[in-house]
C-alpha cells in the first residue's frame, strides 16, 4: 500500500509538470513576442514652408523580387547576371547591398520592404503557415497602399502568394504561387514570366510586383554553388532584359522605374532565416534610362568579398522613403528608413532636397513621439532641456532642433551644404537604430509568469523522480550533470549557435563510459560492439556540417556522397535491405511467402519513392544503376507513391497491433514491438533526405550495442536524451530557422493542408529523435522484463527524468532570453533558440516522448 501511495504521488507530480510546460511556454511567448502597435491610416503630405512636394521623376513601378538573391549572385565575377552588369556599367542601373535584419524569412522581409518598419520576430513563425491571414498589411500604410491611393492605375502581382496573404484585396490582378513546394525549380517561375509580355503591353497599371521563387528553391536543394544556380541567374537576367527593353521602346513605360532585389540572401548551405553575412546581404538594383545623368562610374563586376557587402550598403527599410520621393507619394507612416542619398541629384533645386530630407525626419519624429508617449518625444512641439537630455529620444530631439536651426542659414545660400546633408543622414540613421531596437517592448510580468511556471514544472518533475525511488543517486549523476551543463551553456551565444558539439561530445563520452564500465562478465564481443558504437557516433558527428558558423563547410555528405553518388546509393540500398531483413525476421510467424512478399513490397515501394523523389529533388545524385531503376519504375506521381508507402505501412502495422491486443496471441509481444519499430524506420527513411538514409544503419549499430548492455532505467533515460539531441543535429538540424527542412513536408500531400504539412514537417526534421524514442522504448521493455520487484514503474521514472530535463532546460532558456533581452544577438540567436525549445518541449517531449512513447510502452506491457 505504501508503494502504491508513492507511485500515485509520483504520477500526479509528473502529470502536473507536463501540464505546466505549455502554460509556461505560452505565458513567456506572450511577454517575449508582444504585438507591435502601429500608426493607423495613410500618411498625407503636410504643408511645409518650402512649397509643394517635389515633382516625382517616375510614374510607374515594376518591383521584381528574386527570392534569396544574394548580393554576389548579381555583382561578383561569378554571376549569371551579365545583362544587369552591363546596365550598371552603362550607368542606367544603380546597385546596392540591402541589409536584411533577422529573421531572414520572406514574410517579415516583405513587411520591412513595403512599410519601412522592423517586423516582429513572430512573423518568422507565421511564414510557415500558408493559411495565415492574421499578419495582414491591408490596413497598414505601405508604398503599395500609397500607389493605390494615387489612383493613377491598377496594382498587379504575379509570384509568391505571400503578397496576397499580406495584402488581401489590394491587387487588381494577381496570380499567386506557393512558396513551399521547394522541389520546383522551373514551373514556379514560368508561371510568373508568362504574364510579363502581356502586362508590359498594358497601360492600365502603375505598380507591378513580380516575385520569383526558383532561385531560393535551388539554394535549399543544392546550395549557392549548385549546378542549377547559374542557369537560374541567367534566366532572371533575361527577365530584366525583357523589362528594360520594353521600358526603352514602349512610350507608356518611359517613366517606369524597375527595382529588383532579393528579400534575403542565403548561407553556404543554401538556407536562410538566421543572421550570417550571406543571409542578410541581398542585392538591390534600381534600373531606368533616367538614372544615367545621376549615376557614378563603378567597377563591374566587383571583386568577390567574403562579407557580401558590395557597393553602398543600405537598409531594406530605406526603400520606403526612397520610393516615396521617386514616385511622388507621402512616406508610409510607420517607416523607419532613411532616403538613399544617391538619388538626391534628381532634384537640382535646393528646396526640393530640403523637403525630401526634412519630411523623412519629421515622419520618424512622429513615430518617436507615438512610441515614447512623452512631450519630449514630439521634438518639434516641445523643447527639452538640451543641456541635460534625459533619454535617447530627448537627445534625438535636441539634435534635430540644432539641425533645424541651421536650415534658416542654408536658405540664404545657393546650395545645400554637404556637411548638413551628412548630419541629417547620420541623424536618420541614429533614429532608425533607436526605433528598430524598440521592435519588442517586452512584457516583463508575463516573462516572469512564464519562468515561474517553468520553475514549478521543474520542481514537480524533480519531486516525481525522487518519489519513484527506484535508482541510486550515483546513477543519476550523469543525467544531472548533463542538464546543468546544458543550462549554463544557454547563456553564451556561441554555444547556442554551435550546440551540436555539446551533444556530440557528451554522447561520445557516454558511449565510451558504457563500454569501459560494462559488466566484467561481458564478452569481448560486447566490448568490440562498444567500440563500434563509439566509431559509429564519430561518423555520425561528421555526416552533416550544421550549426551557424561553419554551415556549408565540407562534411561526409558533400565530400564523399554528393561527389560519389554510386557510393551513396550503395549505402542507401544497404540501409533499406537491412530494414527488409529485420522486418522479415519479425514477421516470421506467418508463412514465409507472405512475410517475404510484405517485407519486399514495403521496402520496394519505399525505395522507389526515395529514388523518384531524389530524381526530382537532386537529379545530379541519380546516376548509374539508380538512374536505371528510376527509369524502370517510372510512372506514378510522387504524391501517389508516397501515399502508397504510407498506406502500406499503415496496413502492415495492423498485424503487430493485432498480435499485441488480441488475447491468446502466440506472437511474442517483444517481437511485435520490434515490428512496429522497423515499420517506423521505413517511415523515417521516407521522411528523410536520401543522403541521410545511411545514418539509420549507424543508429542501429549503436542500438544493438545498447541492447546488449542491459542498461538500468536511469541509464536508458540518459542514453535516450543524448541520442535524441545528437541525432537531430547529425541529420542537419540546428538552432537557426534556416535549419528547418521543408523538402519532405509535402510527401503524399497534393495541396497545402496546415495539419498534414505541419505534422510531416515536424516528423521529417525530428525523424531521428523519434526513432530513438521508439528504440528507447524497446530498451525500457527489455529492462522491465529482467527487473526485480520494485522496478515495475520503469517508464514512469523514464518519463519523470525526461520531463525534469525539459522543464529545467526550458527554464534556463527563458532566463537566458530575459537576462540577455538587450543583447546584440537576442533576435538572431536566443529568440530562434526559444522557438526550437518550444518545438522540443511541445512536439518531441509531450507528443512524442510522453504520448507516443507512453503508448508504445503500454502496448508492450499489456
Amino acid at each position: 500500500m505504501q508503494r502504491h501511495h508513492v507511485f500515485s504521488v509520483s504520477t500526479i507530480l509528473l502529470v502536473a509538470a507536463n501540464l505546466l510546460v505549455p502554460v509556461a511556454i505560452v505565458l513567456f511567448a506572450i511577454g517575449f513576442f508582444p504585438y507591435k502597435p502601429f500608426l493607423p491610416g495613410l500618411a498625407e503630405y503636410k504643408p511645409l514652408e518650402y512649397g509643394s512636394p517635389p515633382e516625382a521623376p517616375f510614374d510607374r513601378l515594376i518591383f521584381m523580387v528574386v527570392d534569396a538573391l544574394r548580393s554576389d549572385f548579381v555583382f561578383s565575377n561569378r554571376s549569371g547576371f551579365d545583362f544587369t552588369q552591363s546596365l550598371i556599367s552603362d550607368g542606367v542601373a544603380i546597385p546596392f547591398t540591402a541589409h536584411a535584419t533577422s529573421p531572414t524569412i520572406t514574410m517579415p522581409r516583405i513587411k520591412a520592404i513595403t512599410t519601412g518598419s522592423t517586423p516582429s520576430f513572430l512573423d518568422a513563425i507565421l511564414s510557415f503557415d500558408e493559411a495565415d491571414t492574421s499578419s495582414t498589411l491591408a490596413v497598414q500604410d505601405t508604398w503599395l497602399a500609397q500607389m493605390k491611393a494615387k489612383g493613377t492605375g491598377k496594382l498587379v502581382m504575379h509570384g509568391d502568394d505571400t503578397w496576397l496573404k499580406l495584402f488581401p484585396g489590394v491587387f487588381d490582378r494577381a496570380d499567386g504561387t506557393s512558396s513551399f513546394f521547394v522541389s520546383d525549380f522551373t514551373e514556379v517561375d514560368n508561371n510568373v514570366t508568362r504574364h510579363i509580355p502581356e502586362e508590359l503591353r498594358n497601360d492600365d497599371w502603375n505598380t507591378m510586383v513580380l516575385h520569383y521563387l526558383g532561385l531560393d528553391h535551388i539554394g535549399h536543394k543544392t546550395g549557392p554553388r549548385g549546378p542549377n544556380m547559374i542557369p537560374k541567374q541567367q534566366e532572371m537576367d533575361g527577365v530584366v532584359r525583357a523589362i528594360y527593353e520594353a521600358m526603352e521602346t514602349q512610350p507608356h513605360l518611359r517613366s517606369t522605374l524597375l527595382v529588383f532585389c532579393g528579400d534575403h540572401g542565403m548561407n553556404e548551405a543554401g538556407n536562410h532565416g538566421a543572421s550570417s553575412p550571406g543571409e542578410t546581404s541581398p542585392a538591390l538594383v534600381f534600373v531606368s534610362p533616367k538614372l544615367r545623368p545621376i549615376s557614378k562610374p563603378i567597377k563591374v563586376p566587383a571583386d568577390f568579398v567574403e562579407d557580401f557587402q558590395y557597393y553602398n550598403v543600405v537598409e531594406q527599410s530605406d526603400l520606403a522613403p526612397t520610393l516615396a520621393a521617386l514616385l511622388g507619394f507621402p512616406i508610409p507612416r510607420n517607416n523607419l528608413g532613411s532616403f538613399m542619398l544617391d538619388f538626391l541629384p534628381f532634384w537640382p533645386e535646393k528646396r526640393d532636397k530640403l523637403q525630401i530630407l526634412v519630411r523623412n525626419a519629421q515622419q520618424i519624429l512622429d513615430i518617436i513621439a507615438a512610441t515614447y508617449s512623452s512631450p519630449t518625444s514630439a521634438g518639434r512641439q516641445y523643447s527639452p532641456d538640451c543641456r541635460h537630455p534625459g533619454s535617447t529620444a530627448e537627445e534625438l530631439a535636441c539634435e534635430w532642433k540644432n539641425i533645424s536651426e541651421d536650415i534658416e542659414q542654408l536658405r540664404a545660400t545657393d546650395d545645400l551644404d554637404d556637411a548638413w546633408i551628412a548630419r541629417v543622414s547620420k541623424w536618420l540613421s541614429e533614429a532608425q537604430t533607436l526605433m528598430s531596437g524598440m521592435a519588442s517592448n517586452y512584457d516583463i510580468s508575463m516573462l516572469a509568469y512564464g519562468q515561474l511556471a517553468a520553475a514549478l514544472a521543474s520542481i514537480a518533475a524533480i519531486c516525481a523522480v525522487a518519489s519513484s525511488a527506484v535508482t541510486t543517486a550515483s546513477s543519476l549523476m550523469p543525467f544531472v550533470l548533463t542538464t546543468i551543463l546544458y543550462g549554463v551553456m544557454m547563456f553564451a551565444s556561441s554555444y547556442v549557435e554551435e550546440e551540436q558539439h555539446f551533444w556530440y561530445w557528451t554522447t561520445s563520452a557516454w558511449l565510451f563510459y558504457l563500454t569501459v564500465k560494462s559488466n566484467p562478465r561481458a564478452t569481448r564481443t560486447c566490448f568490440l560492439m562498444g567500440l563500434v558504437a563509439v566509431g559509429a557516433m564519430r561518423i555520425t558527428r561528421g555526416w552533416n556540417q550544421t550549426g551557424q558558423k561553419f554551415a556549408g563547410e565540407p562534411d561526409i555528405v558533400t565530400r564523399f556522397m554528393a561527389s560519389n553518388p554510386p557510393l551513396l546509393w550503395c549505402l542507401v540500398f544497404a540501409t533499406y535491405a537491412a530494414v527488409s531483413v529485420e522486418l522479415f525476421n519479425t514477421l516470421g510467424n506467418i508463412p514465409t511467402a507472405i512475410s517475404g512478399s510484405v517485407a519486399a513490397g514495403l521496402v520496394t515501394s519505399a525505395l522507389t519513392f526515395k529514388l523518384a523523389f531524389t530524381n526530382e529533388d537532386a537529379p545530379e545524385l541519380v546516376v548509374g544503376f539508380a538512374r536505371t531503376l528510376v527509369n524502370m519504375f517510372d510512372g506514378p506521381s510522387l504524391v501517389n507513391r508516397a501515399r502508397a508507402v504510407f498506406l502500406g505501412l499503415g496496413l502492415t502495422s495492423m498485424y503487430p497491433l493485432y498480435n499485441i491486443l488480441a488475447p491468446g496471441s502466440k506472437v511474442p509481444k517483444d517481437e511485435a514491438m520490434r515490428t512496429l519499430h522497423h515499420l517506423y524506420t521505413l517511415f523515417a527513411l521516407t521522411q528523410s533526405r536520401a543522403t541521410n538514409a545511411p545514418l539509420f544503419m549507424l543508429f542501429q549499430a549503436i542500438y544493438l550495442f545498447l541492447r546488449r548492455m542491459g542498461l538500468e532505467p536511469a541509464q536508458i533515460s540518459t542514453t535516450s536524451l543524448l541520442l535524441q539531441f545528437s541525432s537531430f543535429f547529425a541529420m542537419g538540424g540546428s538552432n537557426a530557422i534556416s535549419g528547418v527542412d521543408l523538402s519532405n513536408a509535402y510527401n503524399g500531400v497534393s495541396g497545402f493542408n496546415i495539419l498534414a504539412v505541419g505534422v510531416l514537417t515536424f516528423l521529417s526534421n525530428w525523424a531521428a529523435p523519434v526513432w530513438w524514442t521508439s528504440a528507447s522504448n524497446l530498451l525500457l521493455l527489455q529492462s522491465r522484463q529482467r527487473a526485480k520487484k520494485g522496478y515495475d514503474d520503469v517508464y514512469r521514472q523514464h518519463a519523470a527524468l525526461l520531463t525534469a530535463f525539459v522543464t529545467a532546460s526550458l527554464g534556463f532558456v527563458m532566463v537566458a532570453c530575459t537576462t540577455l533581452r538587450t543583447h546584440l544577438f537576442i533576435w538572431t540567436v536566443f529568440s530562434p533558440k526559444y522557438l526550437y525549445s518550444m518545438a522540443w518541449s511541445l512536439g518531441q517531449h509531450l507528443v512524442i516522448n510522453m504520448a507516443f512513447g507512453g503508448l508504445l510502452y503500454w502496448l508492450g506491457c499489456i
